[in-house]
């Protein structure tokens, strides 16, 4: 995870006044490693949702934006303020990179994977697979097609990794191609969680949950049969036990 660029908050406070104005401040660090010098700490102060100064250790002083911002902003960096603020660059945001490192960051899911095929989206080739990718972690992954074994690199497409909201990721990737007798496809992921890539073949059989449709449907005419006949039998008995009286 040394390449991504993440953030977390370490501070909030909010105060409302009578009038229902609000002021507020929070201390935020991005960062790309568990370095100090690749850590960046900033810290922003909020009136009604408008930033008007921060520090930020990038210019390694107070910023203001506003009129108000930029009066408070020269006071701080003039005065002991400034030391402190520069100091919870390490006191905040180093330990707090270590906990993330340590207990999340070198984490990893692994990812499942869904085979099916679609209605192709060209004229080019007549069948479309589409190999779907869900709930992985960390973000970096690798989505390949084999066709008997060998990589292909023509008529594939595939987004890109998209966030769930939730930390985990999915990635879907398509092959257009026209079938041959015979022959084996596959979608193969590699992904930091797994040991060895991860190997989904393509069955051009049904899938289990239509052969259970049909099964099911099958299942229900033979009853309906079976009950007809049986009604059937049952009406001739009946209609065999009849006494028929003549009439005058």
């Amino acid at each position: 995870m040394a390449s991504s660029f993440l953030s977390f908050s370490l501070l909030f406070i909010t105060v409302y006044t009578a009038d229902g104005f609000m002021e507020y401040q929070a201390g935020r660090c991005q960062f790309n490693s568990s370095k100090l010098e690749d850590v960046r700490y900033i810290f922003s102060f909020y009136y009604n949702k408008l930033e008007y100064a921060r520090f930020d250790s990038v210019v390694d002083r107070y910023v203001g934006y506003t009129e108000f911002g930029v009066k408070n902003a020269d006071n701080w960096n003039n005065g002991p303020e400034l030391t402190r603020r520069k100091a919870q660059r390490e006191t905040y945001c180093l330990n707090n990179v270590g906990i993330w490192n340590n207990n999340v960051l070198t984490k990893s899911v692994k990812p499942y994977v869904v085979l099916h095929s679609v209605a192709s989206s060209s004229g080019n080739h007549p069948s479309m697979l589409v190999c779907s990718v869900y709930d992985f972690y960390p973000k970096q992954i690798r989505v390949t097609w084999l066709r008997d074994g060998q990589e292909v690199s023509s008529d594939v497409t595939s987004t890109d990794e998209l966030p769930d909201g939730d930390w985990y990721y999915q990635i879907h990737s398509r092959l257009e191609y026209t079938p041959r007798s015979g022959e084996k496809i596959s979608c193969m992921v590699e992904h930091a969680s797994l040991q060895e890539p991860l190997v989904t073949d393509w069955d051009p059989s049904l899938p289990e949950s239509e052969r259970n449709k049909i099964a099911i449907g099958a299942s229900g005419l033979i009853l309906g049969l079976i009950l007809s006949l049986a009604g059937f039998i049952y009406y001739k008995r009946k209609s065999q036990g009849r006494i028929l009286v003549p009439s005058n």
